[in-house]
């Protein structure tokens, strides 16, 4: 759908809610922020994708066995999770961590990615590449290309292990960001906060062990990864539910990872409340016209993680003039939501009714008819 819009917005609503306040690497030196030894760091709600504290999150660095988030993901995306995979010589022979599979084993995708994630298997990460693609390295090519497609421009990624390589790295942000969009897969969220996994129940040729350690020693935590290279350092990627909304945690080169990751939990479960500012459905406003009128609602709840009382300014843009027909569920408009006049988050709105082209511009439509 089509709709000329003015140059000009109409500001229909503006009111002022308890605050929100983001945390960045300046704000770290205050006496309310705890001090994150790693060297980047950062949590970030998975629903909204706004940070809630940030130390160096957007410098690149090693990200070790990180990387399998994109590998798991890749083939959330694109794979056919009950295709028997051969583990071939390369598989089975790469170093680091690893399952232990052995040459000639057949085993499906999706127990794979169990062993992916849960033992942190190179081995793993091998032969869903060569499953998939064909070689390691066309999965990578198609690795580099989804993540340009989600915007993590400071991601680049030679390998779908992570073993220390010169061109292979990201940030804590876009860790974090990656980790949010896996996270809208319920298969990504049943591995990564599995403790242990018997073969018997899936039909798995192996039972698994999960190693990553947060899951026992953080209350809520449901995920999601731990990675360790020389060049990379000790690193984790948490998954944990803060008052009923999951929020991701990331520490790079972080050698007391656990504490760290719980250090920061504890930051955002004391200074955060989640506040609904808008409602799914929601009635934000009418587009009037000669003929009819647009009636706009909200397409989803906005709900946004709240710190302390900093200004919270809610708008609503719609367009001035629309000569085109407008359908039942069409985006039309946006509401924005700023703190102190940075935007945090906008979301489309939607028409909740139909209006036809005629309605709109009745001079229109009898010409077009005429002129058919």
């Amino acid at each position: 759908m089509k709709i000329k819009r003015a140059s000009v917005f109409i500001f229909t609503m503006i009111f002022i809610i308890a605050g929100f306040h983001t945390v960045n690497a300046d704000d770290l030196n205050n006496d309310k922020v705890p001090y994150i030894n790693a060297k980047c760091a950062i949590a970030m709600d998975s629903t909204t994708k706004i940070p809630l504290l940030e130390k160096n999150s957007r410098i690149t660095v090693p990200i070790a066995s990180t990387t399998k988030i994109m590998t798991i993901l890749v083939a959330l995306k694109y794979g056919d999770l009950d295709k028997l995979i051969e583990i071939s010589d390369k598989a089975s022979g790469i170093k680091g961590s690893t399952v232990g599979y052995r040459k000639g084993e057949r085993i499906s995708l999706k127990e794979l990615l169990y062993g992916l994630m849960l033992r942190s298997g190179n081995d793993a990460a091998i032969a869903i590449s060569e499953g998939m693609c064909g070689s390691v390295d066309e999965f990578v090519n198609l690795m580099n290309e989804y993540a340009v497609s989600l915007g993590l421009s400071n991601t680049h990624f030679e390998s779908p292990h992570g073993l220390d390589s010169l061109n292979h790295y990201s940030t804590a942000y876009d860790l974090a960001y990656l980790t949010c969009i896996a996270k809208q897969y319920d298969l990504f969220n049943d591995i990564v906060s599995s403790k242990d996994v018997e073969a018997s129940e899936h039909a798995f040729t192996r039972s698994y062990h999960n190693i990553n350690k947060i899951l026992w020693q953080l209350q809520g935590a449901n995920g999601v990864k731990t990675g360790f290279t020389g060049g990379a350092g000790r690193c984790l990627v948490t998954s944990v539910d803060v008052k009923g909304h999951d929020v991701v945690i990331v520490v790079l080169n972080s050698t007391p990872r656990w504490k760290e990751t719980t250090k920061i939990y504890d930051y955002v479960m004391k200074n955060y409340e989640y506040k609904k500012v808008i409602a799914k459905d929601q009635k934000m406003g009418e587009i009037f016209t000669s003929r009819g009128v647009i009636k706009l609602q909200s397409q989803s709840d906005i709900v946004l993680p709240v710190k302390d009382c900093d200004n919270l300014r809610v708008e609503i843009k719609k367009p001035l003039k629309i000569d085109t027909t407008v359908n039942k569920g069409d985006n039309i408009g946006k509401v924005n939501v700023y703190c102190n006049e940075k935007l945090l988050i906008n979301s489309p709105l939607i028409a909740s009714n139909t209006v036809k082209v005629h309605e709109l511009n009745p001079f229109k439509w009898l010409k077009q008819k005429v002129n058919n």
